[in-house]
């Protein structure tokens, strides 16, 4: 049984390990082409990047809140039914879509008033505005990705995701450095790029989901059922809190880009150069999450606890190993790795600086992203909103300040802080878990003493 889930785990988990490595590619596409066009730009890039992250983060929780609903209705073999509640992901996360771009518009207009330095902002402005005109594709796509991924057809996110980055890169290529005839557009042109590509992702899923047999009993529920009041409710009690705990996670990024911000511009672009890195492991990590998420909520509709438990305890197993085979190499090219982004010296030596407390994070970011899936297998997501608050609020964002600012450790010690938030989160989701399953699976045999 053990090995059985070591295979389904890597069956589920590694198509969407492979999509989020192309996330990973774009990602680092980006920071190298806007970073060798100027040092200037890739310091607006980090800002702006971290704030437009929050916001995509915080709507991609929102969307997880689709995967245990999807996965319990697929075990049932409820296709229809699936194909509706699909239906109601999609109109709340277009409600969503227009709460969150208000919210990043007032943050437009106030970005004079957040300390950055000023010669970025000529740069910070007009690519601020081109994401967040893709930000409702973004929400679009992660709806029919948590489907897609719902029902176990993981291979499908996984190609659209690396069709869609391949065509961002190709894009930067051309309209960054002015190429084919286009004029030259530098950070801007890597945004429009972004737009294009993520309109594409969506059209591409339309056309999957309504032209192919594939998904024919899917679109019969979708296209005969209605957005329904106790699938909505349902979906916003499981997407906010998912949402509320990842944006509080990823707002304890963005509030220390600000933070770093105050520094300069070289470590706010250094720091840039740190959040691509970071990236690469925690997306990996995460693709692996989902498929515990996953493979939980399948179990959960057996009422099979043991399992449950054996699942996650195996996906952090994997997740351990994930870590190792990260960590080694990032370590041993520390030096060199700011040189890949920018030629500028004095970031290239501020990005191997922090190298070692990014890399004292990572069992914390693991042991968080494993529990954290495992807890939304399970849908007990309300208590993650008041864990998380402790993590990154009350300890890692004071911390950050208190190591950087008064102490004088400068960005080493802001990045010093996110190992202690992200630690003691990964406790308390575990803990969370552990004492959930055995509440759980004594309810069952107290109701049903003869059920095996």
């Amino acid at each position: 049984m053990k090995q059985s889930h070591y295979r389904a785990l890597l069956s589920l988990g590694l198509p969407i390990v492979i999509g989020q490595i192309g996330v990973i590619i774009l990602g680092f596409a980006d920071t190298i082409m806007v970073g060798h066009h100027s040092s200037t730009e890739l310091a607006a890039a980090s800002f702006v990047n971290n704030m437009c992250n929050l916001a995509i983060i915080f709507s991609t929780g929102f969307a997880y809140g689709l995967t245990p609903v999807v996965g319990r209705l697929f075990g049932e073999g409820n296709k229809e039914k699936t194909g509706e509640v699909l239906r109601n992901s999609l109109s709340a996360n277009t409600l969503l879509a227009l709460i969150v771009c208000g919210i990043m518009y007032a943050l437009y207009l106030n970005l004079h008033r957040l300390g950055q330095p000023e010669e970025l902002l000529p740069y910070m402005r007009p690519y601020f505005i081109v994401l967040l005109l893709s930000l409702p594709f973004v929400l679009w796509f992660n709806a029919f990705k948590q489907f897609s991924d719902g029902i176990t057809d993981t291979k499908v996110s996984m190609w659209m995701l690396l069709g869609g980055n391949v065509l961002n890169i190709i894009g930067n290529y051309i309209l960054i450095y002015g190429k084919l005839g286009f004029p030259e557009l530098g950070l801007l042109g890597a945004g429009i790029a972004t737009l294009a590509s993520r309109i594409l992702m969506v059209a591409a899923y339309l056309v999957l989901f309504f032209f192919t047999a594939r998904y024919k009993p899917f679109r019969v529920g979708f296209l005969a059922g209605k957005t329904n009041k106790e699938d909505f409710s349902l979906l916003n009690r499981l997407g906010w809190p998912i949402a509320a705990q990842m944006g509080m996670e990823t707002a304890s990024f963005s509030l220390s880009a600000i933070m770093v911000g105050w520094l300069g511009s070289t470590e706010l672009a250094s720091y840039q150069v740190m959040i691509a890195v970071s990236q690469v492991c925690f997306m990996m990590y995460y693709g692996m999450g989902a498929a515990v998420s996953v493979r939980i909520s399948n179990f959960l509709g057996l009422h099979d606890f043991a399992n449950i438990r054996r699942i996650a305890n195996t996906g952090f197993r994997i997740i351990l190993v994930m870590i190792a085979c990260t960590s080694i190499p990032i370590y041993l090219l520390r030096n060199d790795i700011g040189g890949w982004f920018t030629d500028d010296a004095a970031v290239s030596l501020m990005v191997a600086q922090v190298i070692i407390p990014f890399l004292l994070y990572q069992f914390g970011d693991g042991l968080q992203i494993n529990f954290a899936n495992a807890l939304r297998g399970i849908a007990d997501v309300r208590p993650m909103m008041l864990f998380a608050f402790i993590a990154y609020f009350v300890i890692s964002l004071p911390l950050g300040y208190l190591f950087g600012f008064t102490l004088g450790w400068g960005i080493t010690g802001i990045w010093t802080a996110f190992p202690f938030g992200l630690t003691c989160a990964g406790i308390m989701y575990y803990l969370r878990f552990r004492y959930k399953v055995k509440t759980l699976g004594n309810k069952l045999l107290n109701e049903y003493p003869h059920f095996t």
